[in-house]
């Protein structure tokens, strides 16, 4: 029989970096042996971003926890979105994206949720869109 699992904060799963974006597993294929959901916690430090990329092989959904800034999306980054607590993001696949922290002081905290264990990202060159950004990292 199956068995639920609780997993503490102390316990998490570190993740690849994106830029600036630190990433935490607390449901993963890795932790839980999940195959069909991965949860995780993102963070974006004061005034930096994610690097630009996109998920081949996903769909992700994204709450807002703590924090305020824009999410760029679009395939030269040319949407800004504004984004704050309590924002609730869509991202499908091969959607260009890129979370941005406008906050000189506060991190910016991000509830990932995904439809697939391992996820296939694929960055955009930062070159492109360092001067939408003003980040570079």
């Amino acid at each position: 029989m199956a068995e639920c699992r609780v997993i503490h904060p102390d316990a998490l799963e570190v993740e690849v970096r994106s830029g600036s974006m630190t990433r935490l597993a607390g449901v993963s294929q890795g932790l839980v042996g999940s195959t069909g959901i991965h949860l995780a916690i993102a963070t974006i430090p004061p005034g930096c971003a994610s690097s630009p990329h996109y998920h081949v092989n996903c769909e992700s959904a994204i709450y807002v926890a703590r924090g305020h800034g824009r999410f760029l999306t679009g395939l030269n980054l040319e949407t800004a979105l504004p984004i704050g607590p309590g924002d609730f993001i869509y991202v499908p696949p091969d959607a260009v994206h890129q979370p941005v922290n406008d906050s000189p002081t506060e991190p910016l905290e991000l509830i990932v949720a995904r439809n697939t264990p391992v996820e296939i990202v694929v960055e955009v060159p930062v070159a492109s869109h360092s001067r939408r950004t003003g980040k570079q990292g």
